[in-house]
């Protein structure tokens, strides 16, 4: 039976924008003010995640180099179940967390010229990789779904081509994803 590309790409898009609004929406939305105790482990597991997919994808692209098929698809899947994970994880983390500043040595929320001056021109640093690290994220969303639908269905070129660009964006957000949450995770106020 032939995937209906149709519903399905609509389907993407709808998932993309409801994605985006939920995170857009979980800057403006007060926390609750219970939090549970696991929150503060959930940057971890997300900083792991991205680590674990970014590996993951690196063995991907190597297994379709080799011909090996069935391996990519199941490396694949499993970045993909992965990924919603981080997903699911991040939406939980950043209801009841709200922004951690990066520089704010005395987890106060606020920075201080001399914590400014502490971290330097790595707070500009850390924000480049942020912003492009956001902006991508969203751009990857629908074409790791195309580039899935594409995939599952057998419509090889097609998959193809949106995978190469598809894969390096994927690469570059599991990427700096870690390096993100390397460089803020000691301000965390946890």
């Amino acid at each position: 039976m032939k995937l209906n590309d149709k519903f399905f790409l609509r389907l993407i898009w709808i998932v993309t924008a409801v994605v985006l609004v939920v995170v857009i929406a979980l800057k403006i939305v007060p926390p609750p003010t219970y939090k549970p105790s696991f929150i503060y482990m959930l940057p971890h597991i997300i900083g792991g995640i991205n680590a674990t997919c970014a590996v993951l994808l690196v063995l991907s692209l190597i297994f379709i180099r080799r011909k090996n098929i069935q391996a990519h698809k199941i490396t694949n899947v499993i970045t993909f179940i992965l990924s919603a994970l981080f997903l699911v994880f991040y939406i939980l983390f950043h209801l009841y967390e709200k922004d951690t500043k990066y520089g704010d040595i005395d987890h106060n929320g606020i920075l201080s010229a001399a914590e400014l001056a502490s971290v330097g021109v790595s707070r500009m640093i850390y924000f480049v990789i942020l912003v492009t690290h956001i902006i991508l994220a969203v751009v990857v969303l629908p074409l790791i779904l195309i580039s899935f639908l594409r995939g599952f269905s057998m419509q090889i070129e097609r998959h193809r081509k949106i995978v190469r660009w598809a894969y390096p964006v994927w690469l570059y957000v599991a990427v700096t994803g870690v390096v993100v949450y390397l460089m803020i995770s000691p301000y965390y106020n946890f």
